[in-house]
């Protein structure tokens, strides 16, 4: 009953809370809005629009984070970055969801489980603690692979923009919005840059800075060759066209080496599984007709 009355009182105080403190529709919050759905005056980028305000959602977990720390943490936010998450509303969301979700959990057994509910109460609620942790390794590693198999056809296509005649900056810019649709972590990653560029951000240090961000070694090795055409002033189309061929080729290297460790894989299941049932459908005919010949030869 005690286990009941806790997580019923911490389900119902999450959703008050919620209720409560959810700001009304303001003229900043909707300059706001424009100024994330509205790129630049003429490149025409759609839009993905949620059901939630990412703020809404996060001001209760904002304001109960003020009590403890004013600051947000500095490891939480860059591995939020990694997974494709820039806000610190994003932030605030991921510590609320540490907290709410071993509260529904811990409701959950309180209502539903009869026999050993105590143990299980506590097992759920670490579980739910760490749960929202597992997601975001989880992001991280789609979002650094995502960008590391685009990265070679981003490449390719800012090559061609500046073998048109586009300068470095333009090619960037004409990139994230052609390639918005195909590879949008990738179009994010370099409309972030444009974006610190016309911040007044150095282009070698915003450069780095995406490197930092996705913290890959195919990245850092072409910010590394940036940098290099930058300051000995070689010619960047042909470099990035040299360098999307040896991502390829270390691509194909890659696929083959998976494909020729199959064969040791391959090793256990045939043993432990083919090989047995093969065994059993061939041999266990032979053997039943061996032992009734057998019989047959006794009587």
């Amino acid at each position: 009953m005690t286990f009941l009355i806790l997580g019923i009182g911490l389900f119902f105080g999450f959703l008050l809370l919620v209720l409560l403190l959810v700001p009304r529709h303001s003229a900043a919050v909707a300059l706001l809005e424009r100024a994330t759905r509205t790129i630049g005056p003429q490149e025409g980028i759609p839009v993905r629009r949620f059901a939630l305000n990412v703020d809404y959602v996060a001001r209760p977990f904002t304001i109960i984070r003020t009590f403890f720390s004013p600051e947000h943490d500095p490891d939480l936010i860059r591995r939020l970055a990694l997974a494709g998450y820039h806000k610190p509303a994003h932030a605030d969301v991921f510590l609320g969801l540490r907290l709410a979700i071993p509260a529904v959990l811990g409701l959950l057994v309180a209502l539903f489980v009869t026999s050993g509910t105590v143990f299980l109460f506590l097992v759920v609620v670490v579980i739910g603690f760490f749960i929202p942790d597992f997601w975001l390794t989880n992001a991280i590693s789609r979002r650094r692979q995502k960008i590391k198999i685009s990265l070679p056809d981003g490449l390719d296509f800012l090559s061609i923009c500046l073998e048109a005649g586009l300068g470095l900056d333009q090619g960037i810019v004409r990139l994230s919005n052609e390639m918005q649709v195909s590879h949008p972590e990738l179009s994010e990653e370099f409309l972030q840059i444009n974006f610190e560029q016309s911040a007044g951000v150095p282009r070698v240090q915003a450069w780095k800075s995406f490197s930092d961000r996705v913290d890959l070694e195919s990245v850092r090795s072409f910010v590394a060759m940036l940098v290099q055409t930058e300051r000995f002033g070689t010619p960047v189309s042909k470099s990035l066209g040299v360098f999307s061929d040896s991502l390829r080729t270390a691509r194909r290297q890659k696929a083959e080496e998976l494909a020729a460790k199959t064969t040791i894989k391959l090793v256990f299941p045939l043993v432990f599984f083919i090989f047995p049932t093969m065994a059993i459908v061939v041999l266990l005919p032979a053997v039943l007709a061996i032992a009734r010949n057998l019989e047959n030869v006794g009587r």
